[in-house]
């Protein structure tokens, strides 16, 4: 078993051979707007997994991930060479699914927003429902018998 630290370093190493391999070697027009975002190596750095992204639509993933299936074994072969390792690992192409997440997300706070701000400008305008302090008539009532008495002076008897 190696440490989960070489895999990691493997894992940035396929990301820069695959990414340049796409943009020197592999001259398919469909993967023309491929961006390799991330790669996860097994432990045994036997699998390895590799993230993409594609500017376009879902007829564009689709010509992209048959692109990459084509492209497999020459991507394999150029990782084999520049990595020095004794078992190339297998590679996986998988679309990465975060920025599609992240525009979800985005979507979600500016409705969000937008809910806050007509809450707030109702709130403005709002007024209570029953006094505005419903405390403040038991301290009237019982003021003007003291302002009476104040203004009476006292009683001298």
């Amino acid at each position: 078993m190696a440490d989960t630290a070489r895999a990691r370093r493997l894992a940035k190493r396929i990301v820069q051979i695959v990414a340049s391999g796409l943009e020197y070697e592999v001259k398919d027009p469909r993967l023309a707007m491929v961006t390799i975002t991330d790669a996860r190596v097994t432990p045994d750095l036997r699998d390895a997994t590799v993230y993409y992204t594609v500017f376009g639509d879902e007829a564009d993933y689709a010509a992209t991930a048959a692109a990459l299936s084509s492209a497999t074994g020459v991507l394999r072969s150029r990782v084999g060479q520049q990595t020095g390792v004794r078992f190339t690992p297998t590679l996986t192409f998988v679309a990465d699914t975060v920025p599609d997440h992240a525009r979800r997300l985005d979507e979600l706070l500016a409705k969000a927003k937008e809910a806050d701000a007509e809450v707030a400008r109702l709130a403005s305008t709002a007024q209570h429902a029953g006094d505005p302090d419903p405390y403040r008539a038991a301290e009237d009532e019982d003021e003007p018998e003291a302002d009476a008495e104040v203004r009476r002076g006292p009683q001298s008897g």
